[in-house]
């Protein structure tokens, strides 16, 4: 054995142990308190880079849930709208059929009449108010939802616009419309007819945009818990197994301050060899 009062290798050797042991300490320690076992790219460059990618993936996806949750309410409002004036439609054929009755008394056409213009003027009041986030789908503009479908903003879905108002294609029904006569009675339930067929063509078309709507809607979340678990399963740590680590590596920690005291008691042993 040598014995060097200049160099104690064992000391050296139980210190680099004990660095190594409280760096493997503090790394463990941040595992536990952040929750990550990859947090910034010096842990691990590879992985970190794939979940930032995975969450800009993920934020991606959120702008695209909003995107479709405005869409679907605008479209259901559009739906509520256009469903009030289908009933509203359908009491209207029932006044002006009464009113085209040759044999109707000049009373009763009259009160049909009052009833009938009451509803007509409904149909603008409803269009007016089916507004929502600025967006009216069934007034005489032109909106559309056009909602983005995928992280990028690369695909979209548009649900195009219903022009619902009194006087348009769909609803040849003038704002003046009125069931005063018998003749003007059968000619309402002529139009009135037709703005029926064409309220229900559109409400399909409301309708299908409304459920590929909600169906991307369903799809985008689904696709956002599949990310979120993926970015979880590539950086977060194993807090049962971080927590057995960390026993282990402070139980380690204490016995390596024991061995650097031993080692650094062997030069005293120097000393007895003068000894006589």
């Amino acid at each position: 054995m040598t014995f060097s009062i200049n160099v104690n290798a064992s000391a050296l050797d139980a210190l680099r142990n004990l660095n190594n042991t409280s760096k493997q300490l503090e790394t463990t320690q941040t595992h536990i308190n952040t929750g990550l076992k990859i947090s910034s790219a010096k842990d691990n460059a590879a992985v970190f880079s794939i979940a930032q990618k995975l969450r800009g993936d993920l934020k991606g996806l959120n702008a695209v849930k909003q995107s479709l949750d405005r869409g679907i309410s605008t479209v259901d409002v559009a739906l509520a709208a256009a469903g009030a004036i289908s009933d509203l439609l359908l009491e209207m054929k029932e006044k002006a059929v009464a009113a085209a009755d040759q044999g109707l008394d000049t009373i009763s056409r009259s009160a049909l009449s009052q009833d009938f213009t009451a509803l007509r003027d409904q149909i603008t009041t409803i269009v007016e108010n089916a507004t929502f986030n600025g967006t009216n789908l069934i007034d005489s503009g032109s909106d559309a939802i056009v909602a983005i479908t995928n992280a990028d903003a690369t695909q979209t879905l548009t649900v195009s616009h219903q022009t619902l108002t009194l006087s348009s294609a769909n609803i040849p029904i003038t704002t003046t419309q009125a069931i005063s006569t018998q003749s003007t009675a059968s000619a309402a339930v002529t139009d009135i007819t037709t703005a029926i067929t064409n309220l229900n063509a559109a409400l399909t078309r409301l309708g299908s945009g409304s459920t590929a709507l909600e169906q991307n809607r369903s799809f985008a979340g689904k696709l956002a818990d599949v990310i979120e678990v993926g970015i979880g399963n590539l950086v977060d740590a194993d807090m049962a197994k971080e927590s057995a680590n960390l026993q282990a590596l402070q139980v380690k920690q204490q016995l390596g301050v024991q061995a650097l005291s031993i080692a650094n008691q062997s030069p005293q042993s120097i000393l007895s060899l003068f000894q006589g």
